[in-house]
């Protein structure tokens, strides 16, 4: 089973490499969510959602439900 954007622990940087079918998957993709670019958790929201990450020098935030279609490697 693949690691999801969500599951990833604080600071420790991925490689995209799908983004699971969904209606968000065109947003995601636009927003620079796409195989092959590395992410990173920023921050996490003291209850755990929303989330902030670094993509490749820019922050982004995103829901959980919206972190869990991003399937990721460690890199």
């Amino acid at each position: 089973m693949q690691e999801t954007l969500d599951q990833l622990s604080l600071n420790k940087w991925a490689e995209v490499v799908t983004v699971v079918p969904d209606k968000l998957t065109p947003i995601l993709t636009d927003m620079g969510l796409y195989p092959g670019k590395k992410v990173k958790i920023l921050f996490k929201a003291p209850l755990g959602d929303p989330i902030a990450i670094d993509v490749e020098g820019y922050t982004l935030s995103l829901r959980l439900k919206e972190a869990a279609l991003v399937q990721v490697k460690p890199c």
